[in-house]
């Protein structure tokens, strides 16, 4: 059992030792109302350097991550990502900017931003280019603020206020529309896992402003009536959205701009490099065609002559979206990655994280169910169904892959495949990693038989074990209290 820090404080214990400042101190109450001021210090636990990296360093070694173990999170992209970009990232031209610096000063930062712009553009086939999102999320929202503005300069959006909604949709789509005033309208799946042309015939209407669409979706299966889709929705004079977090599967290989879409956001820490979760930060680009380039948030990095620039004279503009440009450090990397692999890599990349995903649907079928038997693109969907039927749902599965090492896939996502294992195995991981993993998740599936009780009470070997999960989110247990 690892103790916790103020388990091993001991009074008067050091870990560094500050010369005396040779400034006059002024009392606290000098400089505070008295009420604020503490009037016993705070129990901070007292250990050495020592003692406190060990700990710390220690504490980093319980958690899974994608630099110690295979970690085939659905719709998430968790991939190996190449040191040289945080490298690129680090350099002290970039590290050691500040966003408040004259044009003249950042015109090599300007120029970054400026060319990833260029070749986001061309990899979406949609030219007109922001940065300035921190991360998905916000860009969906800008991009639906953009669809909005246009229909306002059109005097079209009183009457245009529903957005369709896939049931396959990753679950920021509906939450975003709804917060850019929208109604949100979802319409379902066909008999393969694809957008039911009928449902969506149905659905359109002169009150549609847009449709925002996966694709591939979170199935993992590329929309084979995709331009039947668009044309539909255009006819109706809506727009399409396209929410670009499973672009790895499609890079190189086709352009949401030649798909038909107007609009899309891509998670550039996804694709293009630095794993997210924990919090972040996040990168994010959203392209569209000409017809909304006056939209596109301010300001704008353009060049004039041999000149970067921040243009604010953009009057149909919906505005600042983020405090300063961007979270830079990740457009850095983003930019070192694409220029490191060029077109022809990018195209590979999302060829291996598709013959990856397919190779190890084709071994799991035999023992969960796959519910969409056609190809999957660089992720697919299992369903434990089997599995519970036996005592053994998706749930204790997840738990149990703890036990060998490797991080659940995300589960029970998307809602329309009960006991759902959302598997993506990316580009970076090699063969032997695959099998390993397949090997892994036919021995869950033989305990699920053999040894039933072994699964349910998993994980086994993770330094927490099973927790009362309820309790655990009604009534957490946050902070370090002395007996």
């Amino acid at each position: 059992m690892t103790k916790l820090i103020y388990e091993k404080s001991t009074p008067g214990r050091r870990a560094v030792l500050l010369p005396a400042s040779g400034v006059f101190e002024k009392p606290l109450t000098d400089l505070l109302p008295e009420k604020f001021v503490r009037k016993a210090a705070p129990a901070l636990p007292e250990v050495s350097e020592l003692e406190a990296v060990r700990h710390f360093v220690n504490l980093s070694r319980l958690n899974h991550s994608i630099d110690t173990g295979f970690y085939p999170l659905g719709s998430c992209t968790m991939k190996y990502n190449p040191k040289v970009n945080d490298a690129m990232a680090s350099l002290e031209g970039f590290r050691e900017l500040h966003p408040y610096q004259p044009e003249e000063q950042v015109q090599g930062a300007l120029e970054v931003i400026h060319t990833l712009q260029e070749l986001i553009g061309e990899i979406t086939g949609l030219p007109a280019v922001s940065l300035q999102a921190a991360a998905g999320a916000q860009g969906e929202l800008l991009g639906l603020m953009l669809i909005k503005a246009y229909f306002q300069s059109k005097g079209e959006h009183e009457k245009r206020r529903k957005v369709i909604v896939p049931d396959t949709a990753h679950g920021t789509n509906p939450a975003s529309a709804a917060m850019a005033g929208y109604e949100v309208v979802e319409i379902g799946s066909s008999s393969r896992g694809l957008v039911d042309l009928d449902a969506l015939k149905a659905a359109l209407g002169p009150d549609t402003a847009a449709i925002m669409l996966t694709n591939p979706s979170t199935l993992g299966l590329f929309e084979e009536e995709i331009l039947s889709v668009q044309k539909l929705v255009h006819e109706a004079g809506g727009l399409l959205y396209y929410d670009g977090a499973n672009l790895n599967a499609i890079m190189g290989l086709v352009r949401p701009g030649d798909m038909g879409f107007d609009v899309c956001h891509l998670n550039l820490h996804k694709s293009f490099s630095t794993p997210h979760g924990g919090g972040g930060p996040g990168g994010c680009a959203v392209a569209c065609r000409p017809h909304l380039e006056p939209f596109l948030p301010v300001p704008h990095v353009t060049k004039k002559e041999n000149r970067y620039t921040l243009d604010w004279d953009r009057p149909q503009s919906v505005g600042k979206v983020k405090g300063f440009y961007g979270n830079f450090g990740i457009l850095v990397r983003a930019l070192t990655y694409i220029l490191a692999h060029g077109r022809e890599g990018l195209t590979q990349v999302s060829r291996d994280a598709i013959l990856s995903a397919n190779y190890l649907k084709e071994h799991l079928k035999v023992a969960y169910k796959l519910p969409y038997q056609q190809p999957c693109m660089h992720e697919f969907v299992l369903s434990g169904v089997w599995q519970k039927e036996r005592g053994c749902g998706t749930t204790v599965i997840a738990k149990r892959m703890l036990d060998y090492g490797v991080h659940s896939p995300t589960v029970y996502f998307p809602l329309v495949v009960p006991e759902a294992m959302m598997i993506e195995p990316t580009e970076t991981e090699s063969l032997q990693t695959l099998d390993e993993f397949l090997e892994i998740m036919m021995r869950i599936d033989r305990e699920t038989k053999e040894n039933p009780d072994i699964v349910r009470n998993a994980p086994h070997k993770t330094p927490v074990g099973r927790l009362d999960e309820a309790l655990a989110a009604r009534k957490p247990n946050l902070r370090w209290k002395p007996l």
